[in-house]
């Protein structure tokens, strides 16, 4: 039976119940003869069964005009727009009731079915509304789109949202970037330095105090511009005149976390950090504000509450100063300042955790002078929106940075998502691009990761030919900053849930850690359309001097070290900066949560976390020196270097890097062998040894265990969870068809098969002794079957990796062409000589002191070079927007 209305607009109750309030009020007279249209509508109302019903209770045509013409009698466009989203939001759920009474009334019997249909179509389906995982009828609505604002330069930026609790000041702090003409020398302890007795406020005097701050026990509820409302008071003493010489602290500015200061001398003060907010814990980050300076005295400075037992202020780390006047008159920005530093155990036994101290001198270079001390260079949640709307109004890089929202954190702050690549000029070339996923302040008091980040945009953005190359081969999807509220509020590692995101990647909460549950599904739908060569994520590292690479180890014979060869590469290209003996690739239980194992598990085998020192470097030319904010940018740049050596087409780097990383590998197998004190010749037999066994577990954070979800959370994660499972049970497994069960079958023979070939061969990873002469022939050893920690490195994507990848040299050439003008030239910390092919032009290099430590690959994208690459195998159809 056929419908004619199904093909037609159904009239809408909320339109109908708009025009009787119309007419009643005088406000719209039109009969329903005037309308136009009206024979089409007469026609389709006779042919509804919704006006069948209407007449039969007593209703009158007029009632049910014409939706679209009413509409534009009615309303100007602005608000006849504004109606139509009300309407839509309520559509669904009237239409529903509607069919249940209908039903229960006996009213309609025969077109149940069909209208039960009906409703299910996407038309019908508000947009307005937003459903959970389960799409469960409790729909909320949708956050208005204008709520929060895009970066424009038409309106001032959106500004930072605070919890309610947090007290926050009305002035805006600026930094300017500066580099010191000059190395800043790491702290040569005497070993004669002063080690303060804690007396406290009982025999001193508070100079400064936060009220109010949440705590372990309380939990973030909401949030609002500006913070908490009301008068803001004066935490500071009240100077007594112009002689009071009492300093003046204030931290309630974005990033900021001073809790209290006691003043216990002249010019001695006391200082307690304020711990992650709704935590009791994580005090290590600080930046806070000084005023009322003297030129010529000497004060001292002592942080009472830190809680990490190891610090690089044992070895010779300095806090950051800031001058105002400094920086106004002589553009002199963050040095490396402090006298006496010493980093020790706080014997106040309270019968709580244990605390350390941290204290310092130093003179102020002016006085009644504006000062700030740091942890490390503060990088603020204002500062990335001034640089993206930069970006943004930049009309050459916004043609290939497209800036979108990924989400809204737990404050309301959004989490931005840059995605960039040149466009591509066919679906073809589009598709045969690879990704490569940054991201950087999951942990908020890591402002190094941010540095190095901003290094990486100033390159990829800039009109350098390898930035063009990059752009034209990649697609780059970056994340600079995941944790805005924690970056705002001024703690050091958690968000606003009062946890570690870094340890909760595998979340099902979504609404409790929005970040993180979106970063994870755009990574998941991003590796359905095109393989993630790369992820990284920045961070900082508080007791490690230099910057190395944690990865995840892969013992498939096909890849096996291949995930080593980056952070190799890297440590070439940054000799005096990246420390390849630093690098860690155990995979431990504890850190199952992190971004790195996460997505290595979802299958991208180049999954990192970079962590760059608080302190400086160890190595080479930059040896017992501070890193500055040109260091950490430099590093963005070598980033972007070292892709291009990973996918050079020329695979004589990368073939060499293998065999010094099967090198190093014996010689950790024989110190190994060494502390166990035992002697083997590698030569003639090989231990039962895994790679992660060779390896130490990694140095992290005094959180690398996760806290688990807090008490409010707990009960939501395991009602959900048990939702999902009887979800799960209630779907029906669809029979399949006999093609398909002929394609399955015919899938197990062949695996069955390939598993009992190389069943016969020994696996590697599990007996190194069958194979004594592995290290000299190199060609076979990545044939040699061995067992996967990587479950998600299945069969499939190991035949994708198998076609596709850079490393396959057979297939290099269709990511780079190869330029037949090359010359040899030898390579400085290599021992087979590498062929540059490209000439870079010394004027867009991107900053002095940054040139590579070996020669380089380089190709021109044309296009025909991208109708090449367009010949990928077993790559989706993607068009770039």
């Amino acid at each position: 039976m056929k419908w004619p209305f199904l093909s037609q607009t159904i009239p809408d109750p909320y339109e109908d119940f708009m025009y009787r309030h119309l007419q009643y009020y005088g406000y719209f007279k039109a009969q329903r003869g005037s309308l136009p249209n009206s024979a089409t509508h007469q026609h389709i109302r006779k042919n509804n069964p919704q006006y069948l019903l209407h007449r039969s209770l007593g209703g009158k045509d007029d009632l049910i005009p014409d939706t679209l013409q009413k509409e534009k009698l009615l309303w100007p466009t602005s608000l006849s727009s504004a109606v139509h989203r009300q309407r839509e939001a309520i559509n669904r759920d009237f239409h529903s009731c509607l069919l249940g009474w209908m039903q229960w009334c006996g009213l309609i019997a025969g077109i149940t079915g069909m209208y039960s249909r009906m409703l299910s179509l996407p038309h019908l389906r508000s947009r307005q509304l937003l459903y959970d995982e389960l799409d469960e009828v409790n729909p909320r609505l949708r956050e208005p789109q204008e709520l929060f604002s895009i970066l424009s330069t038409k309106r001032p930026l959106p500004a930072p949202r605070w919890p309610i609790e947090c007290e926050v000041i009305k002035e805006n702090i600026h930094h300017i970037e500066w580099a010191p003409p000059q190395p800043e020398y790491f702290y040569q302890p005497r070993g004669n330095e002063k080690v303060p007795e804690i007396v406290g406020e009982k025999k001193g005097t508070v100079v400064y105090q936060l009220d109010s701050v949440p705590t372990e026990g309380s939990y973030f509820t909401s949030s609002r511009v500006g913070g908490k409302q009301g008068i803001i008071k004066e935490l500071a003493v009240t100077l007594q005149g112009p002689e009071d010489n009492t300093l003046l602290f204030e931290s309630r500015f974005e990033s900021g976390n001073l809790q209290k200061a006691v003043r216990v001398d002249t010019y001695e003060y006391e200082l307690t950090l304020r711990t992650d907010l709704y935590t009791n814990k994580h005090t290590q980050w600080f930046y806070f504000r000084v005023q009322n300076t003297r030129k010529d005295a000497t004060y001292r400075f002592t942080i009472v509450n830190l809680l990490k037992p190891k610090s690089l202020y044992t070895v010779g780390m300095k806090p950051l100063l800031y001058s105002q006047m400094d920086a106004n008159t002589r553009n002199i920005g963050w040095r490396r300042e402090g006298n006496e530093i010493k980093y020790y155990k706080n014997n106040t036994d309270d019968g709580q955790q244990p605390f350390y101290c941290l204290t310092w001198t130093i003179q102020f270079p002016y006085d009644q002078d504006t000062c700030f001390f740091a942890h490390f260079y503060p990088y603020t949640y204002t500062d990335l929106q001034c640089y993206l709307l930069s970006v943004a109004n930049n009309p050459i890089q916004s043609q290939f940075c497209k800036l979108q929202t990924l989400c809204r954190s737990l404050a309301g702050n959004t989490v931005y998502l840059l995605t960039i690549t040149n466009p591509s000029q066919t679906p073809q070339e589009a598709a045969a691009k690879k990704a490569v996923v940054l991201s950087a302040r999951v942990h908020p008091g890591e402002s190094n990761g941010s540095w190095v980040m901003k290094g990486f945009l100033d390159f990829i953005l800039s009109n350098s030919p390898d930035a063009q190359l990059l752009r034209d081969i990649f697609v780059f999807k970056v994340l600079p900053m995941l944790n805005p509220d924690g970056v705002i509020v001024g703690n050091y590692r958690c968000s606003l849930a009062g946890r570690d995101l870094n340890r909760h990647y595998k979340t099902i909460l979504k609404e409790s850690f929005p970040c993180i549950w979106y970063t994870r599904n755009m990574i998941k739908r991003l590796l359905e359309e095109r393989e993630v060569l790369l992820y990284c994520d920045f961070h900082g590292h508080s007791r490690k001097n230099n910057i190395f690479l944690y990865g995840c180890n892969n013992n498939n014979r096909k890849y096996w070290l291949h995930e080593r060869v980056f952070p190799l590469m890297l440590s070439k290209n940054a000799p005096d900066k990246f420390s390849f003996h630093s690098c860690n690739f155990k995979v431990q239980k504890c850190k199952e949560g992190t971004g790195r194992v996460v997505m290595w598990r979802m299958g991208i085998l180049n999954s990192y976390t970079m962590e760059s020192t608080f302190g400086g470097s160890t190595l080479g030319s930059k040896r017992d020196t501070h890193f500055t904010i040109e260091d950490l940018k430099s590093l963005g740049y070598h980033v972007c270097d070292t892709l291009l050596d990973f996918c050079d087409p020329d695979q004589t780097k990368f073939t060499q890097c293998l065999a010094e990383l099967k090198e190093l590998l014996r010689q950790e197998i024989h110190k190994k062998f060494h502390e166990l004190g035992q002697d083997v010749d590698l030569e003639e037999s090989w231990s039962d040894i895994s790679l992660s066994d060779i390896e130490s577990s990694t140095s992290g954070s005094d959180s690398s265990l996760s806290d688990g979800l807090p008490v409010h959370l707990a009960n939501i994660a395991d009602e959900l969870t048990q939702k999902k499972k009887m979800f799960k049970k209630k779907k029906k497994k669809s029979l399949q068809t006999r093609k398909q069960r002929n394609e399955q079958y015919q899938k197990k023979t062949l695996m069955w098969k390939l598993t009992e070939d190389t069943s016969e061969r020994a696996g590697f990873a599990s007996t190194l002794q069958n194979h004594p002469a592995f290290f000299k022939n190199s060609e076979n050893s990545s044939f040699l079957p061995m067992r996967s920690e990587n479950p998600r490195l299945n069969e499939t994507n190991l035949n994708r990796r198998d076609k596709d990848t850079s490393l396959d040299p057979s297939m290099a050439t269709l990511i780079l062409p190869k330029n037949k003008g090359r010359m040899q030239n030898k390579k400085p910390g290599f021992t087979v000589s590498c062929s540059p092919k490209r000439t870079i032009n010394s004027s867009q290099e991107p900053a002095p002191g940054m040139k590579p430590n070996w020669p380089r690959s380089r190709y021109p994208a044309t296009k025909r070079d991208c109708a090449a690459m367009a010949a990928y195998p077993s790559l989706h159809i993607y068009t770039y927007p």
